[in-house]
């Protein structure tokens, strides 16, 4: 009874954002999309849903033996399976998957109010849905085939959110540099994904989340550390550890619900939740420990010094809550990943609560100056010479977009343009010249 109420929960919670995007989804594409109130309706119900769905297996959980349990939902492509569709149960997953669908409930409801009228509003909410669907995905993820799906669909709505006010250009150039760096996250995801199934296999992720040192020696060890640092080359791109930290304060572009659940709360620790599942990875070497704390410490650093010089608050809470996930990362490297779940779950709750009251503070403030009859700022003496050269590098958030393009961006768009311009040519050559044309069979 109690495998079946955690089955049938696990389920039910993956199926109410399923069927609710559905529901979203199609009359918008015909052109007819639900009204406003129905759209709230809807979405508020299809995350009580969920939320319930995952309270009763956590229960379930709870009450049986507390141990690993892994779902089999089928398999693609394969009579025996080779994609396997699995889910992985445990007190991890169960507890970020309830704090995802809780939080984006809050968000829902405060977007409900916030998007009035707004021409965008169903399109939001159709990509807050692909949000839940994904971040519930990776947090039950049991195979490689489920955990990319996921991640990609994460990476694809918070793109498109970025980009939602696209009647302007910043928004869209934002967007794409947004999804270029998401696209290195998932090209590393892909490879782990790949040299997995070559080295071990298998797909099933309960040999890296849940092995332990005995589990993880059936691949070696060349191949543990290199799967292991794919993952953490992943999780860097989608939580925004250095050298990726440039994203972040350009996707504050999209509305203020999208930056608080997206880069304030939940996309931007879903790195962090990918590093503590795969805590046996990071913590199998001495190699991936120190690779994954530098990440960490050196993007707290940076995040410290650039949010000090930002002149906008949804910049500075963006920094902010990078610094508290450079501290998480440090601690699942140093293997507190108690600690660093319960660091994550404040931390996202608290940036939520920043994010969401963000454009009222500049309203309270006017009003507190009003009341006092005076102004709050506070002369600030010039800094000394050091202090100007580290003031630039914080205004300029490390210099780091000028190297990215630099160093990545530009060669990368010449070897384009050289590809572009040899697919030209060889389109040009006659056909007869391969031994091939002719009307003849």
């Amino acid at each position: 009874m109690i495998a079946q109420i955690l089955r049938y929960g696990v389920f039910l919670a993956l199926a109410a954002p399923a069927l609710l995007l559905a529901v979203l989804a199609l009359p918008s594409f015909l052109g007819r999309p639900w009204s406003e109130s129905r759209v709230g309706l809807l979405t508020q119900a299809a995350f009580l849903a969920s939320f319930g769905a995952v309270a009763a297996a956590g229960l379930a959980y709870a009450a049986g033996a507390r141990a690993p349990v892994i779902i089999h939902l089928g398999g693609w492509f394969s009579k025996d399976g080779g994609f396997s569709f699995d889910l992985l149960v445990d007190g991890w997953s169960l507890g970020f998957a309830a704090l995802s669908v809780g939080i984006c409930g809050v968000v829902s409801s405060f977007s409900f109010r916030y998007l009035h009228r707004e021409p965008g509003f169903n399109r939001y909410f159709v990509l807050l849905v692909c949000f839940v669907g994904g971040l519930l995905l990776v947090a039950f993820a049991g195979s490689v085939e489920v955990l990319f799906a996921g991640w990609e669909l994460l990476g694809l709505s918070s793109a498109l959110l970025v980009a939602f006010f696209h009647e302007r250009p910043a928004p869209i150039d934002n967007g794409f540099r947004v999804l270029s760096f998401y696209r290195i996250g998932d090209a590393c995801m892909l490879s782990a994904a790949v040299l997995l199934h070559h080295w071990a296999g298998s797909d099933s992720l309960s040999l890296l989340f849940s092995g332990g040192a005995s589990h993880l020696s059936r691949l070696g060890a060349d191949h543990v550390v290199t799967i292991a640092v794919l993952l953490i080359a992943a999780a860097a791109a989608k939580s925004a550890l250095i050298p990726f930290s440039t994203w972040l304060p350009r996707a504050m572009e999209g509305p203020t619900p999208s930056s608080a659940v997206y880069y304030g709360a939940l996309s931007i620790h879903a790195g962090c939740f990918l590093l503590l599942r795969a805590s046996a990875l990071v913590q199998y070497s001495a190699t991936t420990r120190i690779l994954t704390a530098a990440a960490g410490l050196a993007t707290a650093g940076y995040a410290t010094l650039s949010g000090r010089a930002q002149t906008d608050v949804k910049s500075k809470l963006c920094f902010a809550s990078l610094t508290q996930v450079g501290i998480i990362v440090v601690e699942i490297a140093m293997g507190w990943n108690t600690l660093a779940f319960l660091h994550m779950t404040g931390n996202i709750c608290l940036r939520l609560l920043q994010f969401l009251s963000a454009p009222n503070i500049l309203h309270d403030l006017h009003q507190l100056e009003n009341d006092l009859g005076g102004s709050l700022a506070a002369a600030e003496e010039p800094p000394a010479a050091w202090g100007g050269a580290l003031y630039l590098f914080a205004l300029e958030r490390g210099f780091l977009d000028g190297l990215l393009d630099r160093w990545l961006a530009e060669p990368l768009e010449r070897l384009a343009a050289a590809l572009e311009s040899l697919d030209r040519r060889l389109c040009r050559i006659p056909l007869t010249f391969f031994g091939g044309g002719g009307d003849g069979g």
